[in-house]
């Protein structure tokens, strides 16, 4: 058995080439071994799993957990939000993680999600009726980021002269820059004070049907809430429902547009939507990392010894393109069997807005495909640029003409 590898000094591979080309990157870590020690971009050890059947078993073993305090002393550098906005599911276990979802999940059921449909197709013919009078437009800033913002704002609760750029503040939390600590925290501070202003103002009127209203009488009159899990629960809402919807439809779009067969198939009705989006999150999927994990026991995995309290990045960009698991795994195609992709996770911790994500997506994308016919990029794709981000996969702009 061999020692924990945190008694070594390892290099870190995140490194700029990782971050300009991704999945060249993680199919070059798959060959060299299920399992990598590293360092992270803050420099905290590390160890990155990379194979498809190493992170699908990873993500509901439970011997990792995500609750910070497992962390050993030098695990939990840099390890999660600070305080006023870690109380939130991704940082727990049952049985808080039960009970912090079962208090949201029913804004999420099937049922739920298919009620918003008319929502959502109302929020994109309102933005699509914008670029009439163009003849070209970035689809981030003019559908995608709109979309996910006025969709989780109007699930939440928030109302229209209150809501905010939300872009800038997710990008600075995601940036790998060197300055990336203080634009993060003062990107957190916003908007901790934003949630806790809209929180008091909630609480000052009349609560209402919204997800935000529920909390908070969950929280006021039945006291299955703490205050700094209500604050931190509100946040991990619009943070994930808003950065992962806008890049799942941007990077649907960008796969359509450099895949015109694909496109032919949409657009004629001989490939479903359901299939594009499904291969679009193997594919491309928004998120590069699920959340980080800490063993709560010495364990043996992939040939090494990961200590109590060593923190686990699982890689589910490099997973969903594992050539183990998947047939022609680095190209896009639409007529694979079964989804097996693991961009929403998997088990206990399965994102719980994955099918308002797919909901968003395949709306804004048939309508703009209807209104638009003769739409495509207005530049190469290799041209575009992707967001400085080892977390999420997203580009910072879909230029295109029509």
């Amino acid at each position: 058995m061999k020692a924990s590898g945190h008694q070594l000094s390892e290099p870190s591979l995140f490194t700029p080439a990782l971050l300009k080309d991704p999945h060249a990157g993680y199919a070059g870590l798959r060959a060299r071994g299920p399992i990598q020690r590293s360092t992270t971009p803050d420099g905290a050890p590390v160890w990155l799993v990379t194979r498809y059947e190493d992170v699908r078993a990873l993500l509901s073993d439970p011997r990792l957990s995500l609750n910070k305090e497992t962390a050993s002393a030098a695990g939990e550098h840099g390890a999660s939000m600070p305080p006023e906005l870690d109380a939130h599911m991704l940082n727990t276990d049952p049985p808080d993680h039960t009970r912090l979802r079962r208090l949201v999940s029913k804004a999420f059921t099937p049922r739920s999600i298919d009620g918003l449909r008319p929502m959502v197709e109302r929020h994109v013919q309102n933005l699509l009726a914008q670029l009439e009078e163009h003849e070209s437009a970035d689809l981030l800033q003019a559908v995608a980021a709109p979309l996910a913002l006025s969709v989780i704002c109007d699930v939440l609760g928030i109302d229209e002269g209150d809501r905010h750029d939300f872009r800038l503040w997710t990008n600075a939390l995601r940036s790998p820059a060197p300055d990336a600590a203080l634009t993060s925290r003062r990107a957190l501070k916003q908007m901790y004070a934003f949630l806790l202003e809209l929180i008091s103002q909630k609480r000052a009127g009349t609560l209402g049907v919204d997800l935000l209203s529920q909390m908070i009488a969950a929280r006021d009159e039945q006291d299955r809430l703490t205050e700094a899990e209500l604050v931190a629960m509100a946040f991990l809402l619009l943070f994930a429902g808003y950065d992962n919807a806008a890049n799942l439809v941007c990077n649907a779009l960008l796969a359509l547009f450099t895949h015109p067969e694909v496109l032919q198939g949409l657009r004629d009705g001989s490939v479903p939507m359901d299939q594009v989006l499904e291969e679009t999150l193997r594919w491309q999927g928004p998120s590069m990392l699920a959340s980080r994990r800490f063993a709560r026991e010495d364990m043996e995995f992939g040939g090494q010894v990961i200590a109590a309290g060593d923190r686990v990045w699982l890689s589910l960009a490099s997973a969903n393109r594992d050539e183990r698991h998947f047939a022609a795994a680095q190209e896009f195609r639409v007529d694979r069997h079964g989804s097996g992709h693991l961009s929403f996770g998997y088990g206990l911790h399965y994102c719980l807005g994955a099918a308002l994500a797919r909901l968003e997506a395949n709306v804004a994308i048939e309508a703009l495909l209807g209104r638009f016919p003769r739409i495509g990029l207005a530049r190469p794709a290799e041209a575009l640029e992707w967001t400085d981000s080892y977390r999420s996969r997203g580009l910072v702009e879909l230029p295109v003409t029509w």
